[in-house]
């Protein structure tokens, strides 16, 4: 590539700007992972006892292992949408919605479950607060925020994120200074405590929920006793529960356009970084400070209650109250980060033709208002629908949808990274996970799954409930154009003795169909063979509501068009009639101003223009080529 291009490739306009850095970005989706440290050393400590800190430890190796997974997927594939968009350039549009169905999931729980928990503490703090409808309130606030703008969210996402830090290694400072003063006794006995006795099929004393830990003694699932389990039953439980600790890693992905180049892997790493720190050191301080029984007591609270032992009678007060501030501030965090990622996923999936276009419109601000108002609208249903008059109970409902989505979705992306290894081993990237990595890490997450599985058969119930109508929606805006004509075809049928109060309903079904149709879709190809166009065809046919393909070939000094090109159009044209293909011979030098002039003169978007792998000869990465897919 020439000076002069590699001049003009970095003035071209993107679709994002790309303005948060490190900070920001870590601040946005660190909110959501280490607002773990409120709920997960109670949940580990409830099903693995003494062993908590090794099974907070061995979720910490699998997110290790996960840095490097997503860092190929993202580094390949710089673009919004997570394990959607891994799948979605790796097999089919239908099975990618799948991964983006259950992301929206996840990110509804969180925000919902993190809302109303947040409220709970500050009812903690401040009593008889209306919690039910100042989670309503919390949700609007942060809806009309991620409206004015991204930058601006991340503003209180930094503030929030170091306050919680801060107030974190607080909490350590004060316990190891108690610890050191008083002695290690409490810390001897828990040692000495046996492991939890654990099995299958009776009720629980320990919830395991996605945003909180909540005493429930009603619910099918594993029932712990403490009367000397087993040590790979208690690490099996334990490791199970606290892979929950790490949800809000998969956020990044979500919105890695609006992050600057090169900030995306150092999100992964500073992510992995606060869980390893903070998450296996709390459940530490919690066995040096307080007896595991005490721990049960304490679920909905337990790093308060640390604070209150180890700051004594003078400072123990305060201390608990700051850790309350904190862990309302830091789980509204999470409702934010929840708007920010769940706004990229759709604004991705609705330019993939997915979701109705209308949610495209952007404000004056050129924010996609549409889909964070939705969003918003989706949550406070959900709240309604689940509200129960035990609050817990609510939160176990919303729970059920979290943890079999959230565990789903780092399957998922795990699997998009193996599809991406077969399918696209071409593709440039400048981090590779090795293949023992990504085998171990989904075995790891799907070991998870079955865990919480095994610990609340209900969640599994609760989430086909929700996702179940989900995906039927997707299903329909994917197979729109089959409806489409099915309902014609009835109309049709109906009409033939009322033709004339039905012609105008049938010339408009069947005009929709031709606007949906001609919008136009674009192969480049350097002359490839008929099999490799012939699978261009057919993914089209397959995955695109379209029946007119541009097949464009570039040529210059050092490209010709091969001889028998035309010749293999024409019967391509041929064997699909259904498709209208025309060829198009353009001078020049393939690029992405080339691209994007193209996609001005045509009115096509440029995502809805093809390449095949460029096999590591294409100077651009397909950030740069403005959302252009890969499709063979």
């Amino acid at each position: 590539m020439s000076e002069s291009a590699s001049a003009s490739a970095s003035h071209l306009p993107k679709e994002h700007d790309g303005q948060l850095g490190e900070l920001a970005s870590t601040a946005i989706c660190g909110n959501d992972i280490t607002s773990s440290c409120l709920y997960v050393s109670a949940l580990a400590i409830g099903y693995a006892g003494k062993l908590a800190p090794v099974s907070l430890l061995m979720v910490a190796a699998v997110l290790f292992l996960f840095r490097s997974i997503y860092a190929e997927v993202v580094g390949a594939l710089p673009l919004n949408g997570g394990a959607y968009n891994a799948l979605l350039n790796t097999t089919s549009k239908f099975r990618a919605s799948i991964a983006a169905c259950l992301t929206v999931l996840s990110y509804m729980a969180t925000a919902v479950i993190s809302a109303l928990e947040a409220m709970h503490y500050v009812e903690h703090i401040s009593h008889g607060f209306p919690v039910f409808y100042a989670t309503i309130v919390l949700l609007g606030f942060f809806m009309v925020l991620s409206i004015i703008g991204i930058t601006e969210s991340a503003v209180l996402a930094i503030f929030i994120f170091i306050t919680h830090i801060a107030t974190l290694t607080l909490l350590l400072i004060v316990g190891v200074v108690h610890v050191a003063g008083t002695g290690t006794d409490t810390f001897v006995a828990n040692m000495n405590e046996p492991l939890p006795s654990l099995s299958v099929g009776k009720s629980n004393t320990v919830e395991s929920d996605a945003d909180t830990a909540t005493a429930d003694t009603d619910t099918v699932g594993a029932e712990v006793r403490r009367e000397g389990g087993s040590l790979w039953m208690a690490l099996f439980f334990g490791f199970s529960a606290a892979m929950l600790g790490i949800s809000g890693f998969e956020s990044s992905s979500n919105f890695v356009e609006e992050q600057k180049a090169g900030v995306f892997p150092k999100t992964l790493r500073n992510m992995w970084i606060a869980v390893s720190f903070f998450n296996p050191l709390m459940a530490l301080l919690a066995l040096a400070l307080v007896s595991i029984s005490a721990v049960s007591e304490h679920q909905t609270a337990l790093l308060a209650h640390l604070g209150e032992v180890a700051g004594g009678k003078s400072f123990g007060p305060k201390l608990s109250f700051l850790i309350s501030v904190d862990a309302a501030l830091v789980l509204s965090g999470a409702v934010l980060t929840s708007f920010v990622g769940v706004t990229g996923l759709v604004h991705r999936m609705t330019l993939d033709r997915c979701l109705p276009q209308f949610l495209l419109k952007t404000n004056r601000r050129g924010t996609t208002h549409r889909i964070i108002i939705g969003f918003f609208l989706l949550c406070v249903s959900v709240l309604f629908i689940t509200k129960t008059a035990n609050d817990q109970d609510q939160i176990k409902k919303l729970a059920g949808i979290y943890t079999i989505s959230f565990l789903a979705v780092m399957a998922l992306f795990a699997l998009g990274n193996i599809l991406l290894k077969i399918k696209r081993k071409n593709l440039p990237r400048a981090i590779q996970a090795k293949w023992g990595s990504v085998i171990i890490a989904m075995c790891a997450v799907l070991t998870g799954l079955v865990g919480n599985s095994l610990i609340d058969p209900g969640y599994l119930v609760t989430f086909l409930q929700y996702f179940i109508p989900a995906m039927l929606v997707i299903a329909v805006m994917l197979a729109r154009i089959a409806l489409l004509k099915a309902f014609l075809s009835m109309v049709r049928s109906f009409t033939a003795s009322i033709v004339g109060p039905m012609t105008r309903l049938t010339k408009a079904v069947r005009e929709k169909i031709e606007e949906i149709n001609a919008q136009q879709i674009v192969f480049f190809t350097r002359g490839d063979n008929i099999a490799n166009l012939n699978n261009a065809l057919l993914y089209v046919r397959q995955n695109e509501h379209t029946n007119r393909l541009k097949i464009v070939t570039i040529t210059n000094d050092d490209v010709a068009v091969p001889e028998n090109l035309v010749q293999e159009l024409e019967f391509l044209d041929q064997a699909y009639p259904e498709i209208d293909v025309e060829f198009v011979q353009l001078a020049g030098q393939f690029s992405p101003e080339l691209i994007l002039r193209l996609s001005e003169e045509w009115n096509i978007p440029r995502n809805l223009m093809f390449i095949g792998s460029p096999g590591g000869r294409l100077p651009y990465d397909l950030g740069e080529l403005g959302g252009v897919r890969l499709i063979i």
